[in-house]
C-alpha cells in the first residue's frame, strides 16, 4: 500500500536527488523508500531486487563446504599477491 509523504528539502538536494534517480532509472520515490528500508534494516528483499537477471541466475550454482570460509580465501590471495 503506497502512502503520499511530504518533505521540505532545499531546493538543489532535490534537484540533484532527481537528477541521480533518473541516471540510475529510478523514481526518487524509489530511491528515498529503497533508503528508508536500508535505515530500519529491512534491505535483505532490496537487495535481490536489485540482481540483474543474469546474477540471479547463477545463484545457488556452486556449492561449497559448510565449513568454507571466504575471509580465509580474501586473506590468503592477498598474501600472495603481496608476497607476505
Amino acid at each position: 500500500m503506497s502512502t503520499k509523504l511530504t518533505l521540505t528539502l532545499d531546493k538543489e538536494v532535490i534537484e540533484q536527488a532527481k537528477k541521480y534517480a533518473a541516471d540510475k532509472g529510478k523514481s526518487l520515490s524509489e530511491m528515498v523508500e529503497n533508503y528508508f528500508k536500508y535505515l530500519t534494516g529491512s534491505k535483505a528483499e532490496d537487495e535481490k531486487e536489485q540482481l540483474s537477471p543474469r546474477v540471479k541466475k547463477l545463484r545457488g550454482v556452486l556449492k561449497v563446504d559448510s565449513d568454507f570460509n571466504y575471509k580465509d580465501v580474501l586473506n590468503e590471495a592477498k598474501n600472495t599477491k603481496h608476497g607476505l
